[in-house]
């Protein structure tokens, strides 16, 4: 069996799966998980294969003629280099593991059919853009995934806040698709093909009219779909989805798109210095702001999902200084780290009854409930602040030498300008990171209060796949120089200065949070539980976060903060918290700039549809009616009445034909 032909069962397997299992979801239920399942297995492992074959070589190349369109031909096109069959592996891995966990988070759900479908062809959506030779095609996947994802975010719809967080990120993502279709159709005007080969052939020879504005308006669309400034908005309220769900899009799949799709076209965006320094700019301040956010939250979730924005913010900022190697090696590492640290927060969620990190702190015992989510998201979090030897590590010091070899003009494609700005960004992101991720162990596991209620180990479903994706966290780093081939050949090394320097900082903000822990510790031996009500944890998974989340939200009044004075984070940002636990405002301003507007022009429309428009139509229907009743009135069936009408009618006629006769007569 050829390798093309390997690639399109890898996408068409999961796809298969999904169909099957809404198709027998009612009809035989003990198939559903199978079909949930064996389908995604079998596409990572043939995925597996794919990238074996592949090697690291040239690029290979598939297509066939989808459709003329009378200009710029559509073609179903495959192009598998050393980065799209990498990334493939992850996606495979994880939605195997995601739909494993799913199995038993979701157990006694009823709506679990439909939720293993949309996962199956979110995972194969995904895998075509990864694939996928043609842009057209591409974007087929692009979209397919943004509407599993409003299913997905949705699949709590008795919660208003599902419902809220699935239609703001289907409304936010397509904000940004609509520039982005608009750029693609102009870059195909301007190389005069969808096939990502003859763009890359046509950009080589200069064939690129407008650069800059194909640029920009592309990565008005990689903003949406990857979360970066001024569209991340979507991805925190996201989490009002179940865990699995949030573990799949953040680690492999939509966010991922948007950093891919750049990765794949990386010199129609380098022939524009004025793209890559907007790209750097809304890198670092993605990366900052992100991370000043994460540091206030207070519903474990929202710490990772602002952690992902950030890290987002890491390969922005890696393709902004020009090089696709280290921004995709840091997905590759991300992907596996982030899906330990969502799938283990969920385990986290279940055995506390909560998604409060304040609730949390006031428990104890929690560590020996759940052993084997402790170990593996320690072991994430230290690769999340990027501490050696894990892989976070090695991915994001590849990062930092990228920008500090274009600062120092050691590399020129890219401006200088860009290249400072990430490097600066990258480092003080680096002591944001280690601040929020060592908050989130200590006030997650060090927690001292009453313990933790005992309802027997979590299923294996659950925490096996935690093993299993802590192993690439733990060793993919090492990997590296191995996978050179993969990478254009580069290599990804860290250079001691960087390495130094971000380790250093890094470390330095985990024990400064660890200092202002053990001061305000104190506070909440002294204090009640700040109200923290929790979800009785004898339930399912998947319902235990439900009534968390609903929970949080009716005792604080809000899924972002709780007010408490022991949380360090509050020490460390001072008079900035209550800014960064709102996402500094974001939300309110393009409410006020956007929401408001729309909504008063949409309430002036139908005001002028009802009272003006209708007003005419209903004129015209009274006068109708008006004249009919008139009628009906002569219409009474008395014979006389009628024959006076008609002599009546015949003398007003015969009147009117000798005046009109006597007036041309004396003309």
């Amino acid at each position: 069996m050829t390798t093309t032909t390997l690639a399109v069962l890898v996408l068409l397997l999961p796809f298969l799966g999904a169909a099957a299992g809404l198709l027998l979801g009612r009809s035989a239920p003990g198939f559903v998980r199978p079909l949930a399942v064996l389908p995604t297995l079998t596409a990572a492992v043939l995925a597996v294969v794919v990238a074996a074959r592949q090697g690291g070589g040239r690029s290979i190349d598939a297509s066939t003629r989808l459709t003329p369109t009378g200009s710029v031909p559509v073609d179903l096109a495959l192009h598998l280099d050393g980065f799209a069959v990498l990334v493939a592996v992850l996606v495979g891995l994880v939605a195997t593991c995601v739909q494993i966990y799913s199995t038993a988070y979701l157990k006694d759900d009823a709506r679990y059919p439909s939720y293993a479908a949309l996962v199956s062809l979110f995972t194969s959506a995904m895998l075509l853009v990864v694939y996928s030779g043609d842009l057209m095609v591409l974007l087929v996947g692009w979209e397919i995934m943004g509407i599993c994802s409003y299913f997905l975010v949705g699949h709590y719809w008795e919660t208003p806040e599902a419902r809220a967080a699935s239609l703001k990120a289907f409304l936010v993502t397509k904000l940004g698709d609509v520039p982005f279709l608009i750029g693609l159709f102009a870059l195909a005007a301007d190389t005069g093909t969808f096939r990502i080969t003859g763009i890359l052939a046509a950009v080589t020879n200069g064939g690129l009219d407008h650069p800059t504005l194909i640029a920009l308006l592309l990565l008005a669309g990689v903003a949406g779909k990857s979360a970066q400034f001024p569209l991340h908005t979507w991805l925190p309220d996201a989490m009002a989805g179940p865990t699995p769900v949030s573990a799949l899009i953040h680690a492999a799949t939509m966010v991922a798109a948007g950093i891919y799709f750049v990765a794949r076209l990386l010199p129609v965006f380098a022939a524009s210095g004025a793209a890559l320094v907007v790209l750097a700019v809304m890198a670092a301040v993605t990366m900052i702001g992100s991370g000043l956010a994460a540091l206030a939250q207070d519903d474990i979730k929202r710490v990772l999902a602002y952690s992902t924005i950030g890290q987002l913010g890491y390969m922005s900022g890696a393709l902004a200084v020009g090089d696709r190697g280290a921004a995709v090696f840091h997905l590759l590492s991300h992907g596996a780290f982030k899906a330990v640290l969502f799938l283990a927060a969920g385990v986290v969620i279940h055995a506390a009854g909560t998604n409060s990190l304040a609730a949390m702190s006031r428990m104890g015992g929690l560590t020996k409930r759940i052993p084997d989510a402790y170990w593996t998201m320690t072991v994430a979090l230290l690769a999340l602040a990027a501490i050696p030897p894990f892989a976070g590590f090695f991915s994001k010091e590849a990062v930092l030498v990228a920008a500090e070899h274009t600062a120092f003009g050691d590399r020129d494609v890219a401006p200088a300008a860009a290249g400072w700005t990430i490097l600066v960004a990258g480092l003080l992101a680096a002591v944001l990171t280690a601040a929020y991720a060592t908050r989130l162990w200590l006030l997650a596991f060090r927690g001292r209060g009453p313990e933790v209620p005992d309802h027997g180990r979590q299923p294996v479903a659950m925490t096996s796949v935690l093993w299993v994706l802590a192993v690439p966290t733990i060793a993919f780093g090492l990997t590296a120089g191995a996978l050179t081939d993969w990478f254009d050949g580069q290599g990804l090394a860290p250079s001691l200065t960087t390495a130094v320097l971000s380790t250093g900082v890094g470390l330095v903000g985990g024990l400064v949070t660890y200092g202002a822990w053990r001061h305000t510790t104190a506070y909440a031996a002294d204090r009640p539980p700040v109200g923290a009500v929790v979800a009785h944890p004898d339930a399912e998974p998947a319902l235990v976060e439900a009534e968390a989340i609903a929970s949080h939200t009716a005792v604080y009044g809000t899924i972002a903060d709780a007010p408490d004075p022991s949380d360090p984070g509050r020490l460390l940002l001072g008079p900035l918290h209550r800014h960064a636990v709102t996402g500094f405002h974001l939300d309110a301003l393009y409410t006020a700039a956007f929401v408001r507007p729309v909504g008063a022009a949409a309430r002036l429309v139908r005001f002028l549809d009802r009272e003006v428009v209708d007003t005419y139509v209903r004129g015209s229907a009274a006068i109708a009616r008006g004249l009919g009743t008139a009628v009906r009135r002569a219409q009474n069936g008395n014979v006389q009445t009628y024959l006076g009408a008609l002599l009546a009618g015949t003398l007003v006629l015969a009147i009117a034909a000798v005046v009109f006769a006597n007036v041309y007569a004396g003309a």
